[in-house]
């Protein structure tokens, strides 16, 4: 039965069957992998069956092509319900799409670095890139006249990557002290100053949604291209990862406020976390996995290894499209589909949102089609299985004082984890 998760995330053997073995034995259980294979056929199946498709017949080309469907679908009746008249055209549905995510029930209250602290950090280091950019010959203006917000997302357009390397080290001298709580904010950068800087960035990720976890800001990044097919279903969902993305890392970093190498875990987090799935052919397990498992569960089971610093409303977690619900119910159909695939002609047919409405947007072929964001899912929601036996719990919250930042390691010894 391990063979068709293997197969979906093209894990390497024998490790994945070892790893597997490992959780069973941390967690005192077997067959979370046996349910979670039935749990994605009959989730698969079902929405095959809401398509008018037979799951018995189906090619995975007639798949793909049922799902590029619903997702145009989709896509033209949000753009309508948020206001939008050209589905497609950039310059007007970005503000619908900004003011939608700003009215979802989410609690947006984030522990993230004060503005004065920034401020004078970048006064150790001055970004002359961007200041010449933008025509200032001192600090003092650039910070009079310009967003802090955006300008600060700007760095990483404007200064290259030993740059912003050099600059997270000064994190280091950081303390809990220089950080506060504040909402989080989507900011819309200026399209005229900063279209040219971010020509890279949006080329690169084929999307134009981003953020700065440090600050707690959502960013709309300028593109040239004025129109975007399936626009809504593309970037809308983007901006409500969005906020569980930095909520997470909020709540990172409040557990590691009162620790003596705060500092140092910021440095850690900026640079060197992937922020991608949770490896666990290599026993490796990322915040995100654990703040996902603890976020869906109701504020009892808050545990006290926590505690006092983070609270249940920390832990909020919510997939995109659950917040996408409240917007267009609809929507429905992709709910607890992150993790569901099938696989055909040797590659999986993601059911995922993100995989599906990113090729949609991007005209992929059947060839071409996504899957990583339904790999990043189906990892996390392994672990997740096995986190729910108190065995593995428990010796996970052991686990996330250590000095490992992120992703945190359960060490594993002969005879098991200890």
């Amino acid at each position: 039965m391990a063979k068709f998760l293997r197969d979906l995330l093209d894990a390497e053997q024998p490790l994945f069957s070892a790893s597997l073995r490992q959780l069973e034995s941390a967690s005192g259980q077997t067959g979370a992998d046996v349910k979670l294979i039935g749990t994605i056929h009959e989730l698969a199946h079902d929405r095959m069956r809401q398509m008018k498709l037979d799951p018995s017949d189906t090619t995975g080309k007639e798949l793909y092509q049922a799902l590029m469907n619903r997702v145009s679908l989709d896509n033209k009746r949000l753009a309508a319900l948020i206001g939008g008249v050209d589905g497609e055209d950039v310059k007007s549905m970005i503000p619908l799409m900004v003011t939608a995510a700003n009215k979802v029930d989410f609690p947006r209250k984030v522990f993230v670095l004060k503005h004065s602290k920034a401020k004078s950090l970048l006064k150790k280091m001055p970004p002359k890139n961007l200041m010449k950019t933008l025509g200032y010959s001192s600090l003092t203006e650039l910070f009079k006249h310009e967003d802090f917000d955006e300008l600060y997302t700007a760095l990483r357009f404007s200064e290259g990557p030993e740059w912003l390397n050099e600059y997270d080290e000064l994190f280091k001298t950081v303390t809990a002290a220089d950080y506060e709580e504040r909402d989080i904010r989507i900011v819309v950068m200026d399209h005229d100053k900063y279209v040219d800087l971010a020509e890279h960035f949006v080329a690169k990720k084929l999307h134009n949604i981003t953020h700065t976890k440090e600050l707690g800001v959502i960013v709309v990044v300028p593109m040239k291209a004025e129109r975007m097919r399936g626009l809504a279903l593309k970037s809308l969902p983007l901006m409500l990862h969005y906020l569980n993305e930095i909520k997470l890392y909020s709540t990172f970093f409040k557990m590691k406020s009162k620790k003596a190498n705060f500092g140092k875990t910021i440095v850690t987090t900026l640079i060197a976390d992937p922020g991608n799935a949770s490896q666990i052919v290599d026993n490796h397990i990322h915040w995100r996995v654990i703040q996902r498992y603890f976020g869906k569960l109701k504020d009892e089971s808050h545990p006290e290894a926590f505690e006092p610093h983070v609270q249940p409303e920390d832990l909020h977690w919510r997939r995109a499209e659950d917040l996408l619900f409240q917007i267009d119910p609809e929507l429905v159909f992709w709910k607890d589909l992150d993790y569901v695939a099938l696989n055909h002609d040797g590659f999986p047919v993601s059911f995922n949102l993100f995989d599906i409405s990113f090729a949609y947007s991007n005209t992929e072929p059947y060839e071409r089609r996504y899957a990583y964001h339904f790999r990043e899912s189906l990892w996390n929601e392994i672990f997740i299985r096995y986190m729910g036996f108190p065995n593995l719990q428990k010796q996970v919250l052991q686990q996330l004082d250590n000095d490992m930042i992120a992703p945190e390691k359960l060490t594993y010894a002969k005879g098991g984890y200890k």
